[in-house]
């Protein structure tokens, strides 16, 4: 196996991934001189100092607001209603939001009219079959045997009574054989 090749400031080793320690991969001892390694570990502390004060700025700052929210009397149910109540609005006031209503708006509209519609056209085909020969034809014929089966009864009526009257007829009828059957 070769070695390494060193191309100028182009290394063929291996790139140190996010999150590895760059300094176990790539030996930057080599490259610095004890004054910039000095120099660097003056500004590492400082820039740790740094931070330290700012997290203690941050957490004097949020006790802070937490007082005046006590004070207030705001907690934090009421703070997310708060939030959710924002948030809703500048969903509400976005341009797509606004276009999907309207577009939803009109969907609804001409959804409405096709049922509309729809139960018109429905409407009209049962008032159709109900003219038809055929059904007049059928209903002459229920009109019939409901004479037959009833027997005293006038012929006549509207459609509903002459099946209602089928019906119990064909009912009486096999309430009767069954009775036969027992009996015999």
């Amino acid at each position: 196996m070769e070695p390494p090749r060193e191309q100028g400031l182009l290394r063929s080793d291996s790139i140190p991934e996010v999150g590895e320690d760059a300094a176990a991969t790539v030996s930057m001892a080599e490259t610095l001189s004890e004054e910039e390694r000095d120099e660097l570990r003056k500004e590492l502390a400082k820039v740790e100092e740094e931070i330290q004060t700012l997290s203690q700025v941050l957490a004097a700052k949020e006790k802070h607001l937490a007082e005046i929210k006590r004070k207030l009397g705001i907690n934090s149910l009421q703070e997310l209603k708060q939030n959710i109540t924002k948030s809703w609005q500048d969903v509400t006031s976005t341009t797509a939001y606004k276009r999907t209503s309207e577009t939803l708006s009109q969907a609804g509209q001409k959804a409405s009219a096709a049922f509309s519609s729809v139960g018109s056209v429905i409407t009209k085909k049962f008032e159709d079959v109900r003219n038809s020969p055929t059904f007049k034809s059928f209903e002459e014929k229920v009109e019939n045997f409901k004479s037959k089966v009833g027997g005293s009864k006038p012929a006549g009526g509207d459609f509903g009574e002459v099946l209602n009257s089928a019906a119990n007829a064909s009912a009486t009828e096999t309430i009767a054989e069954q009775t036969e059957e027992e009996t015999h």
